[in-house]
């Protein structure tokens, strides 16, 4: 629906901005240490408070969505890029031991977890935003892939295809030049929830260890620091909190909204 749209936009554009301003202006200088205003609950100077160090948070959640949102966008590029073609090729070649292939391959990755991929990575590169981003990516791309081939299957017992071979075009140019143009709308909406999920898988690491690392801000790294502060200063964990979910949340409607505009039968079933 167009509320669903409207919200979600809104609110992902709220860390969206907030992530650019971050760049050029915060409130505070995130990594600047300040131990006598440790612990400050929000007031007129601090508006959502200090942590443990000092450190003012408002300046942190605003460096934390540059980190989420840059991990979580990078990953789905990379999901997108190497899993769409993966796709279109399966499903011009159904049937044939490519096609299997690729569709074993995406189960076998699929058996493991963005988490368990990271602490391989971690294992062999050590942690950090850019093998945290990789283990994200290498989970999307088997997403898109299936999604991909799903879509374009029924697409290829169209008759605006059989007209297409009929008038010689080969298999790769029809796959770029008429299955991907229509299969544009379920990627982009399918893009949207990959990106909440990014977000969220790269709390996680980051919670664990094994996203960004200090000085960096990381809304997960946030909520790993708060957990033993949660008794005497709730807030440490309640604004990165929040922010994770006001994130997801705002990405899942525009992802709903979305897929009710781009979709017109589901526009005359919700009319």
């Amino acid at each position: 629906m167009k509320r669903n749209l409207f919200i979600g936009s809104a609110l992902t554009a709220v860390f969206i901005l907030a992530a650019l301003i971050s760049f050029v202006w915060t409130p505070f200088d995130h990594a600047v240490l300040n131990i006598p205003n440790k612990l400050q609950t929000p007031n007129g100077t601090h508006l959502l408070g200090t942590d443990h160090f000092g450190r003012d948070i408002l300046s942190m959640i605003m460096v934390g969505a540059r980190t989420s949102i840059a991990v979580a966008l990078v990953a789905v590029g990379i999901g997108m890029g190497l899993g769409v073609p993966l796709g279109l090729w399966a499903a011009a070649r159904q049937g044939s031991w490519m096609d299997e292939l690729i569709m074993r391959g995406n189960d076998l990755v699929f058996a493991f977890p963005s988490l368990v991929i990271a602490i391989l990575i971690t294992a062999i590169f050590g942690a950090g935003a850019v093998n945290a981003i990789i283990a994200i990516g290498i989970f999307n791309i088997p997403v898109f892939a299936r999604i991909t081939r799903g879509a374009a299957l029924s697409l290829w017992q169209r008759e605006f295809i059989l007209a297409a071979r009929v008038a010689g075009k080969s298999t790769g140019r029809i796959s770029v030049e008429h299955i991907l143009p229509n299969v544009t709308n379920l990627l982009i909406v399918q893009g949207t929830i990959q990106f909440s999920l990014g977000i969220l898988a790269e709390a996680g690491l980051s919670y664990v260890g094994l996203g960004a690392q200090p000085p960096l801000p990381s809304w997960g790294r946030m909520l790993a620091d708060a957990q033993t502060m949660v008794s005497i200063a709730p807030h440490m964990a309640l604004v990165p909190g929040f922010a994770i979910i006001l994130m997801v949340l705002g990405l899942n409607l525009m992802g709903d909204g979305l897929r009710d505009y781009l979709d017109p039968r589901l526009r005359v079933v919700r009319a």
